[in-house]
């Protein structure tokens, strides 16, 4: 019997940090001559997961299971699923969503795939087998932390524009994109924990911008 678990809707705390993957790994353990190869993605939404998961049972066809977990964040709300893909319950998706969750790691999922060997594992060795590879996988992926932040479009005189790009330099802003008219517009990308400090700024003229437009929300890698 499949089981799946939906256990998530967490909301995120405004301006926390999470961590992710840029760089999708895989990683393989054999245990008394089963195979467990996990596949740690990077994924953006809860639609993208579930159609990787299909096209995983659909290229592992021939596997006893292909077991899963994913965390996606969506407006500031964190989604949670896993999966024992028919193993005994809470041998498989749990563990590995916990390893995830551990991790801190979001817009991720992990599908570890099981090639039984004809030899039985127990629930202590599903467990350990299905976290390990898991954790492996994680080891090998290329990390990287993000931040909430907001994006903005400002409009900068010629005169301005040295200084403010080393306010943007100094205060960590992301400067994404510059067009040049008769006024220089730049795309520019602020973490929320410093989103009051620029607005405090550009008020007091501390930062002299003739125009400054919120676009929207926006998760800034480091």
């Amino acid at each position: 019997m499949n089981c799946n678990i939906l256990s998530g809707n967490l909301v995120m705390e405004r301006g926390k940090m999470f961590r992710t993957i840029k760089k999708d790994s895989i990683y393989e353990i054999t245990e008394k001559k089963s195979k467990f190869i996990a596949h740690l993605m990077y994924v953006e939404n809860k639609e993208e997961a579930e159609k990787k998961i299909k096209e995983f049972k659909k290229l592992y066809h021939d596997a006893r299971h292909n077991c899963y977990a994913y965390r996606v964040i969506d407006d500031d709300i964190i989604y949670e699923k896993s999966s024992d893909d028919g193993e005994p319950s809470g041998t498989a998706g749990a563990p590995m969503l916990n390893i995830l969750q551990k991790s801190n790691l979001c817009n991720v999922l992990a599908v570890v795939t099981r090639y039984f060997g004809g030899i039985l594992l127990g629930t202590g060795g599903l467990v350990r087998c299905y976290s390990d590879s898991t954790s492996g996988a994680i080891e090998m992926a290329n990390i990287i932390e993000v931040e909430e932040g907001t994006e903005f479009v400002v409009e900068i005189e010629y005169a301005y524009l040295d200084s403010f790009k080393y306010y943007c330099k100094k205060n960590d802003i992301n400067v994404a994109k510059m067009e040049y008219s008769d006024i220089i517009r730049c795309k520019i990308e602020v973490k929320n924990l410093f989103l009051q400090n620029i607005l405090n700024d550009i008020e007091t003229k501390k930062v002299d911008v003739a125009r400054f437009k919120k676009i929207g929300t926006k998760f800034i890698y480091q």
